[in-house]
């Protein structure tokens, strides 16, 4: 579920075009990167996991700022504290949007409330000729899981008359005690049709592709498609009753 969320700063970011093209990031990836103040909303859909939890949808309000090394919106910040050859390294944090509790779903009846948390870390990220590498470590702070995140991704930046068309891949690694707060049921929590289950780390592997345009409405327009498969080790939870998941962000931005 997270992997939409942590997504949603880069996808607000996506906005409108820029007048100057540096090459060595490529055209396209300039244009949908351009720097200042936006605002604007958006719509967040995502298929969950847990049995008799069908499908969380979140309004996003989008106000926030983009520079040349410091990025905001809303909980997500990202700052870029050093610069070599064109890779970038950043302290980031971004809250985790991730939890329960027993009114969500009736497998949870019982089941102590699982908290969102905020995580922190560091993220390197280098881009050339529209394509683009992340790399992230991410860590639990309000010490809600104790878990981390490590992940990975990348994407091309394709222009085709007024689109823009980025597909991504991304690998995610979860720690066993994010896994185990998030999905696991802990022996006071144990009945005859909910056993006992510890998590273990988790590797999860997510391709994406997201659309934009400028062309509605003096501003720009996204819409982002993400598909996961989940490792097992929180798909054979029995708290879970699928090991894939769907997510689909709508979001609408312009510049002040």
């Amino acid at each position: 579920m997270n992997a939409m969320y942590g997504s949603v700063l880069c996808a607000a970011l996506l906005l409108s075009f820029s007048a100057i093209a540096e090459q060595s990031r490529g055209e396209a990836r300039e244009r949908l990167e351009p720097e200042g103040f936006l605002y604007g909303i958006g719509l967040g859909i995502n298929q969950e996991l847990y049995k008799g939890y069908d499908k969380r949808v979140i309004p996003l309000p989008i106000l926030g700022y983009r520079g040349k090394r410091l990025s905001v919106l809303g909980p997500f910040v990202s700052y870029d504290f050093l610069q070599l050859d064109g890779v970038r390294f950043a302290v980031q944090a971004a809250p985790r949007f991730q939890g329960y509790d027993s009114s969500d779903s009736d497998v949870f009846i019982g089941m102590d409330k699982r908290k969102f948390s905020f995580d922190a870390g560091l993220g390197i990220k280098y881009q050339r000729d529209d394509w683009s590498f992340d790399v992230s470590s991410m860590f639990d702070v309000l010490n809600k899981s104790n878990g981390y995140e490590l992940k990975t991704s990348i994407g091309r930046a394709f222009k085709q008359g007024p689109l823009f068309i980025e597909p991504t891949l991304s690998v995610s690694y979860l720690d066993a005690n994010h896994v185990d707060y998030y999905y696991g049921v802990a022996a006071h929590e144990a009945t005859f049709a909910r056993p006992m289950y510890e998590g273990k780390s988790a590797v999860n592997t997510s391709v994406g592709l997201s659309i934009g345009t400028p062309i509605f409405f003096g501003g720009f327009t996204r819409l982002g498609i993400d598909y996961t498969w989940n490792d097992s080790s929180i798909s054979e939870s029995p708290l879970v009753e699928r090991d894939t998941n769907l997510s689909l962000i709508l979001l609408y931005s312009r510049f002040f």
